[in-house]
């Protein structure tokens, strides 16, 4: 409930919501923090509760102005480390949307329980709907099956946005109705025991030196930033981007950690789904750093040049050393 309450103050403040052209209520004083947070959420109108129910199929609560959509995990039995656990004790996906800033109805914020094998499906709807995906992670351990969270974001209608939230949860209807227990693999066969990934050919794509150790090939690209002591972090402090790769040039998976900044993050997001790479963690590793990075986890299977044009062409979305592009 503090999370719901607090959507109706500071995301608004956080997603642009004060308008600039709204008058101060004195000519010589700037408006404070309250005023302004004030004056954004009168720019749209509430939101209707009823509006939402229809747009995304579930059944609707209010406080404060927001209005949230909830969707209890109740298809699957849950267990953490070896106790039952009821949708009540978070494994309830929902959405919060509360009126959003001058010209848009709403802004939506959401928590999506997932299991291994609806993460993808999820994620490349929810972005090919517009909508951000900011963080993926876990809140359990010892969990059976393995449950993920991504969080969501994103402005607009009411009715589209909803629309996104059911296309979601339909299609994770649709994988549990052909699977009902959620898989633990994904059916892919595995990659030989002995590695024997060319590094030659990787170092030539990438334009950097990789490390290879037992046949397999790493490659990092560093990026610079400065940590909340004022200390300047980069490569060997680990804020990087990195791919590493196990198996054969004909078949071989690639898994890795992206460092991006804020505003890299979701065409970064996009440009990997859109090549087949599943997306496992989004979340940060450092606090009061300058800009703030993000780093997003990742995996993929294939030829080792399709899975090495995969991670270039996202790796160009964003800025790493030697290639100057503003963060």
């Amino acid at each position: 409930m503090m999370r719901t309450i607090v959507l109706s103050t500071v995301l608004l403040t956080a997603c642009g919501g004060a308008s600039t052209n709204t008058p101060a209520t004195s000519t010589n004083a700037t408006p404070s923090a309250s005023t302004t947070t004030s004056a954004a959420a009168a720019t749209s109108p509430p939101i209707d509760d009823k509006a939402v129910a229809a747009a995304t199929g579930a059944k609707t609560e209010s406080a404060d102005g927001v209005v949230k959509a909830s969707f209890p995990r109740s298809d699957v039995p849950i267990e953490v480390d070896g106790s039952k656990l009821a949708p009540f004790m978070g494994v309830t996906s929902w959405v919060a949307f509360t009126p959003g800033k001058a010209g848009v109805e709403a802004m939506m914020m959401g928590d999506l329980v997932l299991f291994e094998d609806e993460v993808s499906r999820a994620m490349s709807l929810l972005l090919d709907a517009g909508v951000s995906v900011t963080a993926l992670h876990n809140h359990f351990f010892y969990s059976k099956p393995a449950v993920f969270f991504m969080h969501v974001e994103g402005e607009g209608a009411v009715a589209s946005l909803g629309k996104t939230v059911k296309g979601v949860m339909d299609a994770i209807g649709e994988i549990r109705k052909k699977t009902p227990k959620p898989l633990e693999r994904s059916g892919a066969a595995p990659i030989a025991d002995k590695s024997a990934i060319d590094p030659s050919k990787l170092d030539a794509f990438f334009g950097v030196k990789g490390a290879s150790k037992d046949g397999m090939y790493k490659a990092t690209f560093g990026r610079a930033a400065t940590a909340s002591c004022g200390c300047k972090i980069g490569k060997p402090m680990g804020v990087n981007t990195w791919a590493a790769f196990a198996g054969t040039d004909d078949a071989a998976v690639v898994d890795g950690d992206f460092a991006v900044a804020e505003a890299e993050l979701q065409p970064v997001l996009k440009s990997l789904r859109a090549s087949g790479i599943d997306v496992v963690a989004i979340h940060s590793h450092m606090t009061g750093e300058t800009p703030r990075i993000l780093f997003l986890h990742y995996w993929g299977r294939g030829k080792s040049a399709d899975l090495a044009a995969s991670v270039k062409k996202a790796l160009d979305l964003t800025a790493w050393d030697g290639k100057t592009q503003s963060t």
